[in-house]
């Protein structure tokens, strides 16, 4: 994905200094000079309080909503020698991120402190590097199920005090109540406190509210597939849904990778877009489906299986595609035969963007053969057949052949074959 040029002209460096609960005694010498010598300190109410009286700076408490305030506060002050308070490591779940987009990379000087997910591990005895990390501030709850998964380790950053008892009523529910909890509060600093327990029978109430959560996931868990091709039953469906095993190969054909953006259009159960999602973090997708209760269905199989990020619009398509974001991919999974739908879909896909579509139909299959004969790409056919009884014996079913046109924009002929 390209880089979004800074909003902020240039100017004196922003120190964005990351702090811990052990606050000022905690701190390097190199930040803490940096925090002296700073006109205009920015930070959480929290987090100014842990400055000690030799600071002497303008200290501004962040508004909420943050993000939207951020912009017009770096304006105010980055020319007064502006530092700003985050939280552990700025860059990792942090303020950094945000500053690095609205000021630029280079006009930061970010001096990090050991980020509270570092402190787990230390306490825990837990390889980092191995260990899953779900964020929930700011994020939907559901965004942990993507991280479940039998015997797994997986730290979570709390959004508040009824973070912990949220999560142990979401495992529960799903399946993961023998799972052990333990919740590291105030680590790193004079009061940090553990509290420990299972999932299904979390005794403990509301407490600090800056707090980290462990998760030793059950053996015995559901367990899920990392990759395309979910079992059917694991969408809420009335089937309109793309099957198991050519939605393994479709997802395939599509090819996510970090940071890219799918259009699925005729969403159906949405399950295209829920496991493009699931490929990666960065994944980006839009489902567009007309009907309401069926967009409905969408949203609750992405927060089922992990992807609550999911945009759903409800809308016929070519109409409901006006305005989204440019698309790297696009699936059209229902509605080929709508006027000006494939065309619409080619007009927005930028030079190597990649179209991708399923029919059973013979007059949607007429239609893609016609746009192959256009545009090149590939045309196969998928067939699936299920062994079932044949009375005393058995036989094969065959599924309804889908016919898939996939393409890259790239791929486009100027000559008509």
């Amino acid at each position: 994905m390209s880089s979004v040029p800074p909003v902020l002209p240039p100017g004196p460096p922003i120190v964005v200094a990351g702090i811990g609960a052990d606050g000022w005694g905690g701190l390097g010498e190199q930040t803490r000079a940096a925090l002296r010598t700073a006109g205009v300190v920015l930070g959480g109410p929290r987090q100014l309080e842990l400055l000690p009286a030799e600071v002497t700076a303008v200290r501004v408490a962040w508004p909420t909503p943050l993000r939207a305030a951020v912009p017009g506060l770096l304006a105010e002050h980055a020319g007064h020698g502006l530092a700003v308070l985050a939280s552990g490591d700025p860059m990792f779940f942090g303020i950094g991120r945000a500053l690095a987009e609205l000021a630029g990379a280079d006009r930061l000087n970010v001096l990090p402190h050991p980020s509270s997910l570092s402190y787990a591990c230390a306490r825990l005895g837990w390889p980092l590097e191995s260990t899953e990390l779900v964020s929930l501030v700011g994020r939907p709850l559901e965004t942990l199920n993507l991280a479940l998964h039998p015997g797994r380790r997986v730290l979570v950053l709390s959004a508040d005090a009824g973070t912990p008892a949220a999560v142990a009523g979401l495992l529960t529910r799903r399946g993961w109540g023998a799972t052990r909890l333990r919740v590291l509060e105030q680590l790193g600093g004079p009061a940090e406190h553990h509290l420990d327990g299972t999932a299904a029978d979390w005794p403990h109430p509301p407490g600090d509210p800056l707090n980290v959560i462990a998760l030793d996931c059950a053996e015995d868990g559901p367990r899920s597939s990392v990759v395309p091709g979910l079992p059917d039953d694991a969408y809420e469906s009335d089937g309109q849904l793309t099957k198991r095993h050519v939605r393994a190969a479709t997802l395939a054909t599509l090819a996510p990778a970090p940071g890219e953006l799918l259009w699925d259009v005729g969403g159906g159960s949405g399950s295209i877009a829920v496991e493009w999602l699931r490929a990666h973090r960065d994944c980006q997708a839009v489902s567009v489906e007309r009907s309401p209760v069926r967009a409905e269905r969408i949203t609750r199989n992405a927060a089922a299986l992990g992807v609550p990020r999911l945009r759903v619009v409800t809308g016929p398509a070519p109409a409901a595609l006006h305005g989204l974001p440019t698309p790297d991919a696009i699936f059209v999974g229902g509605g080929l035969t709508a006027p000006g739908l494939l065309d619409a879909c080619w007009a927005a896909l930028p030079p190597g963007g990649r179209l991708v579509a399923n029919t059973v139909t013979l007059e949607s299959e007429a239609l893609l053969t016609e746009w192959y004969r256009r545009h090149g790409g590939e045309l196969l056919r998928l067939a699936v057949a299920h062994a079932v009884p044949v009375g005393g014996f058995t036989g094969w079913r065959q599924a309804m052949p889908v016919t898939q046109w996939s393409v890259a924009k790239e791929t486009e002929r100027t000559n008509e074959a």
